[in-house]
């Protein structure tokens, strides 16, 4: 089970890595959508959103406070699907379907984030394949 258990963190991390090394070595041209977007401080946030993609793909990844690694994730996903999909805001029939399909995504993949960081702090250090336990405790 362990074994499961790692493959499916290296998968769901590798997401996040990707995107955050475009996060962080593409913060103007991103920064600049996100502005579009109206989102405040857009080249700030992006970097921001990077780190956190990072911080938390990287903890995922190596089991290292994966719970928490987990929760960075949802924390960067819940705002950036309703910031950035808010599909309900599109009139052109195309880009609200695209919208709409990014938004589900990014909240589907929370979802998974918060049952991550749910069973990373019930399985607590009996979970192999982790270079630590986890930070939270839900035992």
């Amino acid at each position: 089970m362990d074994v499961l258990v790692l493959i499916g963190r290296i998968l769901f991390a590798l997401l996040f890595l990707y995107s955050a090394v475009g996060h962080l070595t593409q913060h103007k041209q991103l920064g600049a959508y996100a502005a579009s977007k109206g989102v405040p401080a857009a080249e700030a946030a992006t970097l921001l959103s990077g780190l956190l993609m990072l911080l938390g793909g990287l903890s995922v990844l190596l089991g290292v406070w994966a719970d928490l690694g987990a929760l960075l994730i949802a924390a960067f996903l819940f705002p950036t699907a309703l910031i950035m999909h808010a599909f309900w805001k599109e009139t052109d029939p195309q880009t609200r379907q695209t919208e709409q399909i990014s938004f589900l995504k990014d909240t589907a993949l929370g979802g998974a984030a918060l049952v991550m960081t749910a069973f990373f702090a019930h399985a607590g250090h009996d979970l192999g394949l982790t270079l630590t336990g986890p930070l939270l405790s839900m035992g």
